[in-house]
């Protein structure tokens, strides 16, 4: 048995629940659009993380490269001090008037590192520079006579790791040769 509605309460609905459902659907829409757009971007922030993290381990694996190349051969391959030049990625010290070397990428200075990253398309790249000798051990240089092992040579290692299009990433250290 089937209940008929009557033709006066028929007339009185104008599609309200339509509405209704209409502006509820659009609400539910645009919220699925915003959470939709905050995991875009977390995963943006994901993937340069990632990179980032790749080419710090890329520009750490190059500069303790070329620190075991500097502990290994000590001052040997470094051109002659107050030429301000470099070879091979060993070079004088530092002239203080000229900007510092790592700001020029394009320098002469950079030596590609032997340090594989998996096959990824990271090249990590060094220099060395010889930062002149200094004391071992605080106010050694003013005993008389001076220790033998007092002074040590310094030496500044500069790495970078770069990617197309991706982070680069830049390490300095500084260490008492042998």
């Amino acid at each position: 048995m089937m209940r008929r509605i009557p033709k006066t309460h028929a007339r009185h609905q104008h599609g309200a629940v339509l509405v209704v459902v209409l502006v509820l659907l659009l609400v539910m829409t645009l919220l699925g659009l915003a959470s939709l757009r905050g995991t875009v971007m977390e995963e943006r922030m994901t993937a340069n993380l990632r990179d980032r993290g790749l080419g710090f381990q890329a520009a750490e694996a190059a500069l303790r490269e070329a620190e075991a190349q500097v502990l290994a051969n000590g001052h040997a391959g470094f051109p002659a001090i107050g030429g301000g030049g470099c070879n091979g990625g060993l070079c004088d010290t530092p002239d203080p008037t000229l900007p510092e070397r790592w700001l020029n990428e394009a320098g002469g200075y950079w030596t590609n590192a032997a340090a594989a990253m998996g096959g990824l398309a990271i090249a990590p790249q060094y220099f060395v520079e010889y930062m002149g000798e200094a004391p071992s051990w605080p106010k050694c240089d003013s005993e008389i006579p001076v220790h033998p092992l007092c002074l040590k040579p310094r030496y500044r290692v500069t790495a970078r790791s770069t990617a197309a299009n991706r982070a680069t990433v830049i390490l300095q250290s500084n260490f008492a040769g042998p």
